[in-house]
């Protein structure tokens, strides 16, 4: 009696234990049929969030090292989201590798994020800042790009690879830094470059730019949100002085002073628009032996203000290379060339003095020199004020491939000559509709505006090769021995000395081997 109720007692343990097996199988099997018919959330709202839009690497490096950041994506919906894919844009020539919770790699696909769910991801840049700033530049780009139900989603990487002194600051793309010293100066030296990854502002200061100084700009698109909630884009990377700043560029032709875009790869270096420009608002500014190039503009002196500026080039511009508005500019020995727009530009008025400066204007639809005394303020200038113009170029060259290279606006209409007072002396030019009445031209311009001067053609032979930037002149220029000297400005842009009696027109004085 006692066995038989033992064997009852096991055999209802048995069951009791094949129920509970039973059940968990269930809900094994349940819950696996959960997560295989997983809810997705799919189409446009399949959206991750991030904790940072740029992931960046705050550490400058001075030696071989690498840098380690976290960035942490998000799903912020109540239905689980897949990540179809995560990558690096430059794949593995990139100098920025990744970890997706503890798997390396800089790619990965198929990734689930539960509701209200994150996963991590570990970024780490290595750099050595001993390579050419072509192979290590100073500021490392890259993009971390997610793909979700066709949405595309994408974080910056950013890292700086060179030793460098960086403004605003190495946080705040777009940011502004202000240069302010009580109108005393601040000097910058050769020592270390300085990247301005921003705008620069410079107000009661001058800034003094030692010899061998580099400045590189850079720019790019940039986005703010004011306080409307407002976004504005914008290009960056600018150089911008107030009425009391100004900047003194002091280089020599062994060390000049320059200033560019950021990009030092090779492709990069004929590459217009990386970078705004300079807007120079001050009475004093000095510029000797700078070189600026690769920006939207170049150099615009502002209203009421002043540049001297000597033995300088201003190249490789979107836009005008040298623009003046209702402001004073005096120029000798310069050079402008590659600019998309008028490499000169001087408008509104002003007072100019150009001396010994070639403008050289090659496959562009804008002419190398426009002057004109007024300004518009809308598409049709219906509206527009006139100020008067002062503007004297000798010994220059304004050459290139357009029939007509110099342009002239009079506002007035030629009824007030005290507001449009031009003169050409001993100056090679190229113009031919300028000419042309019935085409609003100046029939008498070379008795009137330019004298003596010379009217180049197409096949004229001046520069030794536009097609390789080359703008000394050729063996066989017409510009050799027709310029007049000029007290003072004895050497050229290459810092050669001009003949005495009989100097070549133009920057650059042809030397005989």
């Amino acid at each position: 009696m006692g066995l038989s109720l033992s064997r009852m007692k096991k055999n209802s343990l048995i069951q009791s234990l094949v129920r509970v097996l039973f059940l968990v199988s269930m809900v094994l099997i349940v819950f696996s049929s959960c997560r295989k018919d997983r809810m997705l959330i799919t189409g446009s709202e399949a959206l991750l969030s991030f904790s940072v839009d740029t992931l960046r690497f705050d550490t400058v490096f001075t030696e071989l090292g690498s840098a380690t950041q976290i960035l942490k994506v998000y799903n912020p919906h109540d239905l689980s989201i897949q990540i179809d894919k995560i990558f690096i844009e430059s794949g593995s020539n990139s100098k920025f590798r990744i970890n997706i919770d503890g798997v390396p790699g800089n790619t990965a696909e198929d990734l689930i994020i539960e509701p209200n769910d994150s996963l991590y991801i570990f970024a780490e840049v290595t750099v050595n800042p001993d390579e050419p700033v072509s192979l290590s530049p100073f500021v490392l780009e890259d993009g971390l790009r997610f793909e979700t139900s066709g949405n595309e989603q994408r974080v910056q990487l950013e890292a700086w690879g060179q030793n460098a002194i960086y403004l605003p600051n190495r946080f705040n793309k777009g940011g502004v830094a202000l240069l302010s010293c009580d109108l005393q100066e601040e000097v910058w030296t050769d020592s270390l470059p300085y990247v301005i990854y921003g705008i620069l502002v410079i107000d009661s200061c001058t800034l003094v730019l030692e010899p061998g100084t580099r400045i590189y700009m850079h720019g790019g698109v940039a986005r703010t949100v004011d306080e409307m909630n407002n976004v504005q884009i914008y290009n960056d990377g600018l150089i911008y002085s107030f009425a009391k700043g100004n900047i003194h560029i002091e280089g020599t032709y062994e060390e000049p002073v320059i200033i560019q875009g950021d990009r030092l790869e090779e492709s990069f270096q004929q590459e217009s628009g990386q970078w705004v420009g300079m807007r120079l608002g001050g009475t004093d500014n000095v510029f000797q032996f700078a070189e600026v190039r690769n920006s939207l503009i170049g150099v615009l002196v502002d209203s009421a203000a002043s540049l001297e500026i000597d033995q300088s080039k201003i190249y490789n511009t979107s836009g005008a290379g040298l623009i003046g508005i209702h402001s004073q500019i005096n120029a000798n020995n310069c050079l402008f060339y590659n600019n998309g727009g008028n490499s000169v530009q001087l408008g509104y008025g002003g007072v100019y003095d150009f001396n010994y400066c070639s403008v050289a204007s090659f496959g562009v639809d804008a002419a190398a020199l426009s002057l004109s005394n007024g300004i518009c303020y809308d598409a049709f200038c219906q509206e527009f004020d006139i100020y008067p113009l002062e503007a004297s170029f000798r010994n220059s060259i304004i050459y290139g491939s357009r029939k007509d290279e110099v342009s002239l606006s009079d506002f007035t209409g030629g009824m007030e000559p005290d507001f449009y007072q031009i003169s050409f002396s001993d100056c090679i030019v190229r113009v031919e509709d300028l000419l042309d009445p019935d085409k609003g031209g100046y029939p008498n311009f070379f008795e009137d505006f330019c004298t003596p001067c010379l009217n180049a053609g197409q096949t004229a032979v001046v520069f030794a090769d536009p097609n390789e930037d080359d703008y000394h002149l050729d063996t066989l220029s017409i510009a050799e021995e027709l310029a007049i000297p000029i007290p003072g400005l004895d050497l050229d842009l290459d810092f050669q000395l001009r003949d005495s009696e009989k100097p070549d027109v133009g920057c650059y004085e042809y030397q005989y081997q």
